[in-house]
């Protein structure tokens, strides 16, 4: 059902090289980098994966490319209560950044030009809340999947992060179609 959408949306954060941007990556300590990368190089080992990302978020606690390496270690693991604890992390600390309610619900269309993908920051909101949304559908609760995918369309109506594709797909499952 809701995995259909997984296909666009496996790599949440990564969509349009977001995380290419120095944002994410600036203030790495290159210890954090290392943990990282020896955390994704171990990541059929979880004790030994676990335990570098771990690592890195010692060396950096509460930074954007240690956030999403636990993201993508719970997604890909299959663990999505986990991820979703995580993208909401994400989610809160972008919001925080932007100065936006840190309660999504609350994040307005005029608080940022969210169609726009020059505001990085805006951008990784939308992959942060679409990512979210996604989750949220995963683990069957719908009404906050709903809520999360028709806040994206309410933020950004030209659908850039392509939300209304999870919006058809609950569609899809609520009328046994899928």
């Amino acid at each position: 059902m809701i995995q259909a959408a997984s296909r666009q949306s496996e790599v949440l954060f990564a969509e349009e090289g977001v995380l290419s941007h120095a944002i994410f990556g600036g203030g790495l300590p290159l210890q954090a980098e290392r943990a990282l990368e020896q955390a994704g190089l171990n990541y059929a080992d979880p004790q030994t994966a676990e335990a570098f990302l771990r690592d890195a978020e010692a060396a950096a606690p509460d930074h954007f490319a240690v956030l999403i390496g636990w993201y993508r270690y719970f997604f890909y693991k299959g663990r999505l209560e986990e991820a979703l604890a995580i993208g909401k992390r994400c989610l809160t600390k972008t919001a925080r950044e932007k100065n936006f309610c840190t309660d999504w619900r609350d994040v307005r269309a005029t608080d940022a030009d969210f169609g726009c993908y020059d505001d990085v920051m805006a951008r990784f909101f939308m992959f942060c809340l679409k990512g979210y949304a996604y989750l949220h559908l995963r683990l069957g609760d719908l009404d906050e999947g709903r809520a999360a995918a028709e806040k994206l369309l309410e933020l950004d109506p030209t659908d850039r992060v392509n939300a209304k594709l999870l919006l058809d797909v609950l569609q899809r499952a609520e009328s046994g179609n899928e």
